[in-house]
């Protein structure tokens, strides 16, 4: 699977992770707006590089306009290394049958004034060097569906989820984070509705209306805590998971707790038969999943 876009991506990405399906999520770090998420799903596709003029250098730190400032280097050879090797890895996976995620953050959108060059961040750079605008629903649905033809010549199993982030960009304002938001929301509508093979998931929804209370928020009254993540989890779970993923979803949360239990004496009998009981229960999984590392991290700690 892959998981790329604004903040909800790279949960919804961990989750996976943790739960042992195969994942890419983010490889360019989190993107906020729709074009630039395409644009860099584009690169992957192609197997090309991006543009010379979106390198920048700021405080001595190589960074470039098109990817978050977590993809950075001392140089830009440095940092175009680490640029291709994501988009590598990205490029792998489109390849291959697999679900895309594709999360939406805002339609609010930069261009370099000089270039006018798309940007996904601006890093800093004095906001008089950009150009700010919003994007209609009509921009954004075009944009997707001339992707997904591009991703579907190469690979027809192809499969979309699309979603919208619950976390309001407040520096936009509130009225122009509703706007924002608004304008994704019809454009997955459009999306969702024309194309079969394009699925919706409510994330946006289930925080506003399901959680409409800011005890599912952390302290910052933005992003959604622990407690609001599993509940989005779950819905997400009874959407797309059959009983049978559902059931090793389950198992595994059991063993990943046990794995995380701490002994006061670990030495003891009672600590050293619980350690042999998972061992085996993961011994149980190995046909499935992966789990040398757990294997491994747990058998160091047996004695004798």
């Amino acid at each position: 699977m892959i998981s790329i876009g604004s903040c909800f991506a790279d949960n919804i990405g961990k989750k996976l992770s943790q739960h042992k399906f195969k994942v890419e999520y983010n490889p360019f770090g989190i993107i906020f707006n729709p074009l630039s998420i395409f644009e860099l799903i584009e690169m992957a596709l192609d197997e090309t590089r991006l543009p010379e003029d979106s390198y920048l250098v700021r405080d001595g730190i190589h960074l470039n306009y098109k990817v978050h400032s977590e993809l950075y280097g001392k140089s830009q050879e440095q940092l175009e290394s680490n640029i291709n090797h994501q988009r590598n890895r990205l490029t792998k996976v489109l390849k291959k049958p697999t679900t895309i995620i594709i999360t939406l953050g805002t339609a609010w959108v930069y261009e370099e004034k000089k270039t006018q060059m798309l940007v996904a961040n601006c890093h800093k750079t004095p906001a008089s060097q950009f150009n700010k605008r919003l994007l209609s629903s009509e921009e954004i649905s075009s944009a997707f569906m001339l992707l997904k033809e591009q991703l579907h010549a190469q690979n027809p199993e192809l499969k979309f989820i699309l979603t919208v982030s619950p976390i309001r960009h407040v520096k936009d304002t509130l009225e122009s984070n509703m706007v924002s938001k608004s304008i994704l929301r019809l454009a997955c509508h459009q999306i969702s509705t024309y194309a079969d093979d394009v699925d919706y998931f409510p994330a946006y929804e289930l925080l506003m209306d399901d959680l409409r209370d800011y005890r599912f928020y952390e302290k910052d009254m933005l992003h959604p805590n622990q407690l609001a993540q599993e509940y989005i989890w779950g819905k997400f779970m009874d959407v797309y998971f059959d009983k049978e993923t559902k059931a090793f979803i389950k198992n595994w949360g059991e063993i990943r707790s046990a794995m995380k239990h701490k002994a006061f004496h670990p030495e003891s009998d009672a600590h050293q038969k619980f350690l042999q009981k998972t061992i085996e229960k993961l011994e149980q999984l190995k046909g499935l999943v992966k789990v040398d590392k757990e294997l491994t991290k747990l058998r160091k700690q047996l004695i004798g």
